[in-house]
C-alpha cells in the first residue's frame, strides 16, 4: 500500500521489450540500502515489483497487462517518473490509500497559475467519474490529490509548489497523460449498494 506522498522522481536509464512484457531500468536517489528484491514500489502511480537493483537504480518488469492499461508502455530513456516505497506497517500515514492499481489514463486538460499555485484540470476515462467527488482524494501519477472542481468528465486540482517540485507535474503539458487511481473506497460503497 502506497500514500500518494511521492518521495521524489527517478528517470528511466533502460528499457528492455520483451514478449508479454517490458521491462524498465529506473535510476533512484533513496540511497544504497533503502530497496530489496521483491518490494514494491510505485512508479508514476503504478504498483510495481524490484526485480534486480544496484547502486541508485532498480528494475522491474511490466507485464503486459500493465502495458495495455498505463502509459509506461510509452515511457522512453530520459523520461522522469514519480516514485514512492510502499508504506511500511509503523509508518505516517500522510496522503490517502493508494493501492497501485491504475484504473484509467486520464490527460492533462490544463493548467494555469494561481499565484504561487497551479491549478491542473483533466480530462477523465469516462467510466472513472462517477468514483470522484468535489473535495474527495484522487491519486493522478501517483500523487494524492484533492478534487478541487469536478464538472462531467473534467476535474481539477490545487497543486501547491512543494508538489509541483517534487513530481513529475512540473513536466506536464495540455495533451499528456496522467494515470488515474480513484478512491477504492468509492469503489467498495459501489459494490456494497449494487
Amino acid at each position: 500500500m502506497f500514500t500518494g506522498i511521492v518521495e521524489g522522481t527517478g528517470d528511466v536509464i533502460d528499457v528492455d521489450d520483451a514478449d508479454g512484457g517490458r521491462r524498465l531500468r529506473v535510476g533512484h536517489g533513496f540511497g544504497d540500502d533503502a530497496l530489496a528484491e521483491g518490494q514494491s514500489i510505485s512508479v508514476s502511480g503504478v504498483c510495481l515489483t524490484v526485480e534486480r537493483y544496484g547502486d541508485g537504480w532498480f528494475e522491474a518488469f511490466l507485464a503486459s497487462e500493465t502495458v495495455a492499461k498505463t502509459y509506461l508502455g510509452e515511457v522512453g530513456v530520459g523520461d522522469a517518473v514519480n516514485l514512492e516505497r510502499a508504506m511500511p506497517a509503523d509508518g505516517r500515514f500522510d496522503g490517502h490509500i493508494v493501492q497501485g492499481h491504475v484504473d484509467g489514463v486520464a490527460t492533462v486538460a490544463g493548467i494555469d497559475r494561481v499565484g504561487d499555485d497551479w491549478a491542473f484540470t483533466f480530462d477523465l476515462p469516462p467510466d472513472l467519474g462517477r468514483y470522484v467527488v468535489e473535495k474527495g482524494s484522487v491519486a493522478l501519477d501517483g500523487i494524492s490529490l484533492t478534487v478541487a472542481d469536478r464538472a462531467e468528465d473534467l476535474i481539477s486540482v490545487a497543486v501547491i509548489p512543494t508538489t509541483y517540485d517534487l513530481t513529475t507535474l512540473s513536466a506536464k503539458d495540455p495533451g499528456d497523460p496522467v494515470h488515474v487511481e480513484v478512491d477504492v473506497v468509492a469503489k467498495y460503497v459501489e459494490r456494497l449498494v449494487e
